[in-house]
């Protein structure tokens, strides 16, 4: 080391800093540097490609000018504790950026505290486009959803299928066991409605059935739970409901339902319901009683409800 001149030094760091530059330049992800303050001093091409801007139209601007307006407040006092924290590395964190056409996409950023040739600290931060990650994430996601309401929802009209609904209306013979409270239940189906997928067709039999629980669920009460047992035949569960109300609820829904046109054809369907309610009972014997009752009201001529005899 004796013999190197300070020349030599001075050239061999003269290298080594060009070959910094090179390899940043050259670098596959988004690279910036930003002074103390939070203007941009360097940007190389990933960078400027990335965000679709010239490196002249980023240069010496806030970096928050790649920042939704929502989160550049929170993201300018987070740039400064890190200039002024002791920590060297700031943790890697997910945000959403927008781009010069507007684009919202998603990063991953990391950054680094540096000491520029004036003394002062600089950040250096580090960025990885997510966004394809994100929205395949997104959509995982929605067909997991998809998927867990279809386990508990009758993808038809919307509301609980036969198995979440059975396994509701337990939870709510244990509730009503527990507390004493009443409970009631209507089994209900739609009469002569084999004539209209006959007659109409499936489709508009389907839109009749849609159409028909969206009028049902607002009759009701927030609380009752309204449940597509198969078929044309729903099931309706009414805490702290008696049977002298659950019958005169039922009577409002069947006149409702009768009163009302469906589809483009205007086509008019009549309902007939059986009512049961018991303080304490099983899910067999009440389903059991309900479904006696409404067979009782088809028999006795249709579009009519009938309460279960009490136990």
């Amino acid at each position: 080391m004796d013999n190197v001149l300070p020349k030599d030094i001075y050239q061999r760091f003269q290298r080594t800093q060009r070959n910094t530059e090179n390899v940043i330049k050259a670098a596959p992800l988004g690279i910036c540097i930003t002074n103390p303050q939070g203007y941009l001093e360097m940007v190389n091409p990933a960078y400027c490609d990335f965000y679709g801007y010239r490196e002249e139209e980023l240069l010496g601007q806030h970096f928050t000018i790649v920042v939704p307006e929502a989160h550049r407040a929170t993201l300018s006092d987070l740039h400064g504790l890190f200039i002024n924290g002791e920590e060297i590395q700031e943790l890697r964190q997910e945000w959403e950026v927008r781009c010069k056409n507007g684009e919202v996409r998603t990063i991953i950023a990391e950054a680094a505290r540096i000491e520029g040739d004036d003394g002062q600290p600089r950040k250096v931060t580090f960025i990885v486009d997510i966004t394809q990650r994100k929205q395949l994430e997104e959509r995982l996601k929605q067909a997991n959803d998809r998927l867990e309401h279809l386990a508990h929802h009758d993808e038809l009209t919307g509301i609980l299928n036969r198995r979440a609904g059975l396994q509701c209306l337990e939870q709510e013979l244990k509730r009503s066991s527990r507390y004493g409270s009443p409970l009631s239940v209507a089994m209900f189906d739609l009469d002569n409605f084999k004539a209209i997928n006959d007659t109409h067709g499936h489709g508009v039999g389907d839109q009749i059935l849609e159409e028909v629980t969206a009028t049902v669920n607002q009759t009701l009460r927030e609380t009752d739970i309204q449940i597509r047992l198969g078929g044309e035949e729903f099931l309706i569960i009414m805490p702290e409901v008696n049977a002298e109300d659950a019958q005169i609820a039922m009577e409002r829904v069947r006149r409702v339902v009768g009163q009302t046109s469906f589809t483009r054809q205007a086509l008019t369907v009549t309902l007939s319901a059986g009512v049961a309610s018991y303080v304490e009972a099983s899910t067999t014997r009440l389903l059991d009683h309900a479904d006696k009752a409404m067979y009782q009201a088809k028999q006795s001529g249709r579009d009519r409800v009938v309460v279960a005899s009490s136990m």
